[in-house]
């Protein structure tokens, strides 16, 4: 039984349903502020930058990039394993947050899942770039041709990156256009608006509320939940799995998918408190996304910050213990002392030791604070997976294959471009869609009260 005396309201104010409702719908049929136009317009400025950097690499090549011999991935690497590791979270929060019963999610889960799908298709586009004859992609598929008897190598990260990537976009759009499906047809039987009356009648499928389209909705939620929970483990298994395949001191290691699987769930989470900080200041949802939501994010963080540190310590002992030169020298002068040591130790403070400061309950319940330390883990994990590739593959076995490595302009602006499309997508989620699952919000309104505390076996009102 859940207990608001001890973890607090789900939802502040004690609103009735009607009300839940309306507060919810409320930024949809609202006039848009002007900040929303400012920060589409930067947005759009930015994907227009990412899509020039991407017609550049098209018609000039890859040579328009700042990879060489030696260092064959670069930042469209670090990039698309950045955003799978933003996407998971909104797998993560809502799978495995369902299935241990926390009543919280509620409030939260809309937005990560939004996030997910965006986050998982700016990652699709740096592989897809990355193959130089992008127009060529479909080979990738595996299916019998008409060129002979040619088939996908099975041997190669590409394929394996195709399909967990594709996979795991359509178990994500999937699972979040479902749930949405209740609230379009509540805002299909509310607007007074004729188009938005079609428009979200057509997505609302025909949804009636009635108690058959309950069951085999909530029985669809936990068939999807079920694959995307393995999904969560094995997309980023598969893409650690990219490097740990390597002899590349730095990747050939074991401790790759659980450390992968480990950092992907920390910043897709602090991506998730990003959002929903900002949902709280900008769209006033304080009754919805109440401190407790915050305050129950900000203690996984420390959690997950702690594995993140031991894993961390575990790479360097191993590197020590292991005997190998090759080892040492990547880890202890190549990334702890030397050219790439600065990212080493900012990496290491804003995922191991920033995050700790969550332990102080002030700090949890300081918005601000929050806000700043979830971009500083966000730009930790960029910083991790530039660590791992730049300072592995710029200095291998060999000091003869030494080479620098500089990103160009180009390789910039695909980077920016796809934060871009990003922030749009999450700007245009905002507007147009529920930011909160209004018919989850209302099965919990009833947790909000202390009157239900005594409906327990035994009790003669619960008789």
């Amino acid at each position: 039984m859940y207990k608001t005396d001890i973890r607090g309201k789900l939802i502040d104010g004690d609103k009735s349903l009607t009300q839940i409702s309306q507060d919810i719908l409320a930024p949809i049929d609202a006039k848009t502020p002007t900040w929303w136009y400012i920060a589409m317009a930067v947005s759009l400025m930015m994907f227009a930058w990412g899509a020039r950097s991407i017609y550049v690499t098209l018609t000039v090549g890859i040579g328009s990039w700042g990879q060489n011999n030696t260092v064959a991935w670069g930042w469209e690497i670090i990039n698309f394993v950045w955003w799978i590791g933003i996407g998971h979270a909104g797998t993560a929060f809502s799978i495995f947050l369902l299935i241990l019963r926390q009543k919280w999610r509620s409030s939260i889960n809309r937005a990560a899942e939004a996030m997910t799908v965006a986050a998982v298709i700016c990652a699709a586009l740096f592989p897809l770039i990355h193959m130089g004859r992008s127009w060529l992609f479909f080979w990738v598929f595996p299916y019998p041709n008409t060129r002979g008897p040619l088939w996908v190598n099975f041997n190669s990260p590409l394929f394996w990156d195709f399909v967990a990537v594709s996979t795991y976009l359509l178990i994500s759009a999937s699972f979040w256009y479902f749930g949405m499906v209740p609230d379009f047809a509540t805002i299909r039987d509310t607007t007074k608006s004729k188009i938005k009356r079609a428009v979200y009648g057509f997505f609302a499928f025909g949804w009636t509320g009635s108690s058959k389209e309950w069951l085999r909705y909530e029985g669809l939620a936990f068939v999807l939940g079920g694959i995307a929970a393995v999904l969560v483990v094995s997309v980023h298994s598969i893409v650690s799995t990219d490097f740990a395949a390597g002899i590349e001191p730095g990747w050939h290691s074991t401790i790759f998918p659980p450390f992968f699987v480990v950092g992907a769930i920390f910043s897709g989470f602090a991506m998730v408190l990003t959002l929903v900080t900002l949902m709280k200041k900008l769209y006033k949802m304080d009754d919805f996304i109440t401190a407790n939501h915050v305050d129950a994010v900000c203690r996984i963080l420390v959690f997950i910050s702690l594995i993140m540190g031991t894993a961390y310590i575990t790479e360097i002992f191993i590197a020590w213990y292991s005997g190998s030169e090759y080892e040492v020298f990547t880890f202890f002068r190549n990334r702890i002392t030397g050219e790439y040591a600065y990212q080493f130790w900012f990496m290491f403070i804003f995922n191991a030791l920033l995050p700790q400061l969550f332990w102080s309950k002030k700090v949890r319940h300081n918005i601000w604070i929050v806000f700043a330390i979830s971009i500083c883990i966000n730009i930790g994990m960029w910083l991790e997976r530039y660590i791992i590739i730049v300072t592995s593959l710029t200095k291998d076995f060999l000091p003869a294959n030494w080479a620098e490595y500089h990103p160009t302009m180009v390789e910039i602006g695909f980077y920016v471009g796809t934060i871009g499309m990003f922030s749009a997508a999450v700007l245009l989620f905002f507007k147009y869609i529920p930011q909160i699952a209004i018919h989850e919000v209302k099965m919990i309104s009833k947790y909000n009260t202390q009157q239900f505390d005594h409906l327990k076996p035994g009790h003669h009102d619960y008789e």
